[in-house]
C-alpha cells in the first residue's frame, strides 16, 4: 500500500481525495456466455435447484455451510423464500444458458458501500455445476459487476479453514490469502476458524484478463476439456 507523511511526519495510507461511497449492488440479471445470474426467486428457481442438489450421492456438500441439508422440498422452499426476500445477502440463481435450468446459487454479502468492500459467499453449487465453465463464469460475472460497474475496492472470500475445496477455489481464481481468524464462528454445534481471502481493484485488470482467456471457447477442445488451466495462463501472462 502506498504511504504518505502527514504534518507530524507520521506515515499514513494512500490519499483518496476523490473517493465517494459506491452504489449498493442491485438485483439485476448478469449475463455471460455460458450462464445467467438471476436474482433469486423461490417460485422460479427452488424446484430446479432442489432437483439439481438431489443429484448428489450424499449430504457432504452441506458440511461447511451454515444451512442444510434439507429433509424435503418443503423444508428447502422455506429457506428459498428467505433467500428471495434478503437484500444483504443478495442471492443469485445460476442458470445454465443451454438448458435454462437453475443449477446453483451464489451471493453478495456484507455489503459496505462506504468503504467499497463486499464479500462473495454462500456458494451452493450442485453436481450439475461443479467443475464446469459455468462454475468459473458465475464467479467472474460477480467480480466484473462489483469492480467494473460498481467501482468497489475490495472483494472478499471467506471459508472454514478446514474447507480445502473452497480454499483451492479461491487461490485458483486469483484471491490472496490474508490469514485465519481463530474461533471466529460457532455453527452447526461446532467451532470454526475462518480463512480470509481478498481481491482488490488494482489486481482486478490482470485477474480479469486471466479469467477471460480461460473462459474463451478457444481454450476448450471439442470434448469441452480445457487446453490451458488458469494457473498456466497466469504464469504465461
Amino acid at each position: 500500500m502506498m504511504s504518505n507523511l502527514n504534518q507530524y511526519k507520521q506515515e499514513i495510507g494512500e490519499l483518496l481525495p476523490h473517493w465517494t461511497p459506491r452504489q449498493l449492488p442491485q438485483k439485476n440479471n448478469l449475463k455471460g456466455k455460458y450462464c445467467l445470474l438471476e436474482p433469486y426467486s423461490a417460485d422460479r428457481h427452488a424446484h430446479d435447484l432442489y432437483k439439481a442438489y438431489s443429484h448428489a450421492e450424499d449430504d457432504r456438500d452441506w458440511t461447511w455451510l451454515p444451512i442444510g441439508p434439507f429433509k424435503d422440498f418443503d423444508d428447502y422452499f422455506q429457506q428459498a423464500k428467505s433467500f428471495e426476500k434478503s437484500h444483504d445477502p443478495i442471492h443469485y440463481a445460476i442458470i445454465d444458458s443451454a438448458t435454462k435450468q437453475a443449477i446453483g446459487s451464489i451471493v453478495l454479502m456484507r455489503i459496505d458501500p462506504i468503504n467499497g468492500t463486499v464479500e462473495m459467499g454462500f456458494v451452493l453449487y450442485s453436481p450439475l455445476l461443479k467443475k464446469t465453465r459455468i462454475a468459473t463464469e458465475a464467479q467472474f460475472l460477480l467480480m466484473q459487476y462489483v469492480f467494473d460497474e460498481l467501482g468497489y475496492r475490495r472483494y472478499e472470500w471467506k471459508c472454514d479453514s478446514l474447507n480445502t475445496p473452497s480454499r483451492k477455489a479461491a487461490l485458483r481464481l486469483g484471491f490472496t490469502y490474508e490469514g485465519t481468524f481463530r474461533k471466529a464462528v460457532v455453527y452447526k454445534g461446532r467451532s470454526r476458524d475462518t480463512d480470509w481471502f481478498s481481491l482488490i481493484d488494482t489486481e482486478w485488470p490482470n485477474i480479469k484478463t486471466q479469467l477471460q482467456t480461460w473462459l474463451s471457447s478457444k481454450n476448450f477442445d471439442e470434448t469441452g476439456q480445457q487446453i490451458l488451466s488458469i494457473e498456466q495462463i497466469r504464469n504465461a501472462l
